[in-house]
């Protein structure tokens, strides 16, 4: 299954329509930056960009991060898509996020790698595709990237988590079970019911397309306890007291989207399969918060598909409920 950012290679595999309509978790990094790695300085950053390696079971992990303006303590988490890169998030070459926050006193922080991860903690390396580590990603943004932060002076209880497509789900779910970390969770274009009907399968099928990553060695076998715990649907009375940021088009296409080829209306043709099957279940997701009394910030756009340009605008949408969560204007 191809997404927003892997769009030339779409038509060549008739078989990603099917799989989308049946669910698709999304997203891509792309690009490349010089690294500069850093080790903890134990002073408080103030502006400027940086290249960190920081060290977790999984090996060292590259996070790219742009310093609070004035020395704050508040982070934002900005997690990336189901084909994220390991050479750079895509939320540093997209979109204009970096920008979008440049002058505010919250450190922007944009991990890079996770492909097919769900930023989960997974049983097991893939045996599909001869993965070499075990995805820890859950235990690496709670824990060893947050105490890692800690010595430039980002404060490991005052952060914000957001992300597109199958990062959005991951936001949800981290913040769900992660409450002494985050105040504000934001999912754009996320799927929030992954265990609705056909959504394993769906799940799985994406990941094997992605890479060749097994599902089993995720969460285990479908009935495992493993699919419920990151279901954010499921998940959801925990998230009672947060900050809430919901946002998905209609999946009909918008004011970014013109295609000029056979290979653009393709492309486009995902983008709107994929954003329904998004605002259909962020929609499901909105009447469980509803039943359980817990309020949140929902947008659902008249048009939009499943595509960069509208989470980088959707991004500046949330810009004033994350800062305000935050205390970081």
């Amino acid at each position: 299954m191809y997404f927003a950012g892997d769009r030339q290679r779409i038509w060549k595999n008739p078989v990603a329509l099917v799989l989308a309509v049946l669910l698709a978790f999304a997203g891509v990094a792309a690009g490349a930056a010089p690294v500069a790695a850093a080790e903890p300085s134990r002073q408080v950053q103030r502006g400027g960009y940086q290249e960190l390696w920081v060290p977790s079971s999984m090996g060292d992990i590259k996070v790219q991060v742009q310093w609070a303006a004035r020395g704050g303590g508040a982070s934002l988490y900005l997690l990336d898509g189901m084909r994220a890169r390991d050479d750079r998030n895509a939320w540093t070459f997209e979109t204009n996020a970096m920008e979008q926050f440049a002058l505010d006193n919250v450190t922007v922080v944009m991990p890079v790698g996770g492909e097919a991860s769900f930023y989960s903690d997974w049983y097991n390396p893939s045996n599909f595709n001869n993965q070499k580590v075990t995805y820890k990603w859950e235990t690496f943004l709670t824990r060893e990237l947050p105490d890692y932060l800690a010595n430039f002076g980002v404060d490991r209880t005052n952060t914000g988590i957001l992300g597109l497509s199958m990062g959005g789900t991951a936001a949800m779910t981290l913040a769900a079970y992660h409450r002494d970390q985050f105040k504000f969770a934001g999912s754009l274009s996320g799927y929030l019911h992954t265990t609705a009907p056909g959504g394993r399968e769906a799940i799985r099928l994406a990941l094997y397309d992605a890479g060749r990553y097994n599902a089993d060695s995720m969460w285990g076998f479908p009935w495992d306890p493993a699919w419920l715990r990151n279901d954010p649907f499921v998940s959801a009375p925990q998230l009672q007291g947060l900050s809430l940021y919901v946002s998905a088009g209609s999946g009909i296409p918008g004011m970014y989207d013109h295609p000029s080829d056979p290979v653009g209306y393709w492309n486009t043709t995902m983008g709107m399969g994929l954003e329904f099957i998004s605002m259909i279940t962020s929609r499901a997701f909105q009447v469980r918060l509803m039943t359980l009394g817990i309020p949140a910030t929902f947008k659902f756009n008249a048009t939009g598909i499943h595509a960069w340009p509208y989470w980088s605008a959707e991004l500046w949408q949330a810009r004033p409920q994350i800062l305000n969560a935050l205390n970081a204007w």
